[in-house]
């Protein structure tokens, strides 16, 4: 079944390593913002910008979120995670810091986001999975999501399907 996936990444320090992972082409995404358009959607205040993220997110099988060195903790990632939760999406993380960004820099590995949810008096981060590349090259990192990516989302929709 192909899916479609919802991409949460913090923006500013993380846009180019995210684009790497939506532009690998393995599963639709959600098209990005532009610069222009996201101001807009920013000035129109958090009913508008959580508006757009439920737009985005509709007709979505799974959030994927990109974790970079600040992604955990920050108000519309959580957003994003837990309104994916609730409407009963697939949920997986991969870390992506060993991706070079524009200036062909790495960077420090983040929290786990899912580390702040319980479910059934479980923490979320042993439910949810967050998948962190074994390489440190950027090569290797962005070859070993590719051939895994597909594979992770199928598995996210099923450990939905079972909560």
């Amino acid at each position: 079944m192909a899916r479609n996936v919802f991409y949460s990444f913090h923006y500013v320090p993380d846009n180019w390593r995210a684009a790497q992972v939506r532009n690998m082409g393995v599963l639709e995404g959600n098209r990005p913002a532009s610069d222009n358009d996201w101001e807009q959607v920013k000035r129109g205040g958090d009913s508008a910008i959580r508006n757009w993220i439920d737009s985005q997110l509709r007709g979505r099988s799974c959030t994927v979120v990109l974790i970079g060195s600040r992604t955990a903790g920050r108000k519309w990632i959580k957003y994003e995670i837990e309104k994916s939760w609730r409407d009963g999406k697939g949920v997986l993380g991969i870390y992506i810091h060993n991706l070079l960004d524009r200036g062909g820099r790495q960077s420090i590995k983040g929290r786990n986001p899912f580390s702040d949810y319980t479910i059934g008096g479980v923490n979320m981060s042993s439910i949810v999975k967050a998948y962190d590349p074994p390489f440190t090259s950027s090569q290797y990192v962005y070859g070993h999501i590719r051939n895994n990516f597909a594979d992770w989302v199928e598995e996210a929709v099923e450990i939905r399907a079972k909560y």
